[in-house]
């Protein structure tokens, strides 16, 4: 599903639990993200706003909220706290650390359907949630890693470029390339498997801040001239994207000839004109309208206790030079 993209504007926490008196009969179903200040997560928000405008006579709300910075790791598990405290119908979480989440989680024992949205909780911690909604995240990885070797066949250096530590979703992307580029399962580090070494330094982890994205490449950049491949795993720095130009300006030459090479996470406005502009050779792109739009649909059937599926995954899109597809109007 498709959607334009908008700024974000970040609501007050007190703001959203406040709620406006209309609504304060309805029950909520709370979508709760890593940051409101990432342009990704906006589009969960325009989800879920689509979702509000199609069903005016429901009984439920859906609640979109986070906390303000993406890095702010402890403030999501506070927001989610103050929501199961407060009491909603059902909660749809996308943690930013999954296990400390996880733990918060398990220490309250909700008796209300709890979901993950675009990022799991890790395997051992399944069973705190009834269904993910989202992105195969490996899948991504493995997209990310076939996009990669078809720019270049015969391997060579990369660094990928991560968002925090905890993040299971990230991480499970990171997998997911590293095993396709190394033809094994569960590989740690690339260590010249098929020609492929991952740099000193790297990865390098952006705590889901675009500036930081930035400088990190422009580091890299600077103190390994003769990269191969910079990845990232998710689309931060192109969030920014007047900083994101004048990092690849740096290498413009390089990428031309595709002596370096940039594959990145997502497919927001930014990224796609990045994209068209030459400053990135392929986006892997997921569906956070889809993930925002559906997922008040899937907590209203939990709280029914209807089937759900487990997972639940929306899809990819991909874009290269061959098939710009999504990237080339969009």
């Amino acid at each position: 599903m498709k959607t334009r993209y908008l700024a974000f504007t970040a609501i007050p926490i007190l703001m959203l639990l406040a709620g406006e008196s209309a609504a304060e009969s309805k029950k909520t179903l709370a979508i709760v993200v890593k940051g409101l200040d990432n342009p990704f997560f906006e589009q969960i928000n325009l989800g879920c706003k689509k979702w509000l405008s199609e069903n005016p006579k429901s009984e439920y709300e859906c609640l979109y909220t986070g906390p303000a910075s993406s890095a702010d790791e402890a403030g999501e598990v506070q927001i989610v706290d103050d929501l199961l405290t407060r009491g909603v119908a059902a909660i749809a979480i996308s943690p930013s650390n999954a296990p400390a989440m996880a733990n918060r989680v398990r220490q309250i024992a909700p008796q209300i359907p709890v979901m993950t949205v675009d990022a799991d909780f890790l395997e051992k911690d399944h069973d705190l949630r009834k269904t993910y909604l989202g992105t195969d995240n490996y899948l991504m990885g493995v997209k990310m890693a076939e996009q990669t070797k078809k720019l270049k066949a015969k391997g060579g250096t990369v660094c990928l470029q991560l968002g925090n530590v905890g993040a299971a979703n990230i991480n499970a992307r990171a997998q997911g390339f590293r095993d396709t580029i190394a033809g094994a399962k569960d590989v740690k580090r690339l260590s010249g498997q098929n020609g492929w070494t991952e740099i000193e330094g790297c990865p390098v982890y952006t705590n889901d801040q675009a500036d930081l994205a930035n400088q990190q490449m422009s580091d890299v950049f600077t103190a390994h001239p003769k990269l191969d491949a910079f990845i990232l795993i998710g689309g931060w720095a192109q969030f920014a994207p007047q900083a994101y130009t004048q990092v690849t300006d740096q290498v413009m030459s390089k990428l031309k000839s595709k002596e370096l090479v940039i594959v990145a996470g997502d497919t927001l406005p930014p990224q796609t004109q990045a994209f068209r502009e030459g400053r990135s050779h392929a986006q892997v792109g997921q569906r956070p309208f889809e993930m925002g739009y559906k997922a008040p649909d899937v907590m209203i059937k939990l709280i029914k206790g209807e089937k759900v599926d487990d997972p639940l995954f929306t899809g990819l899109d991909i874009c290269n030079a061959e098939d710009p597809g999504f990237c080339k109007t969009n």
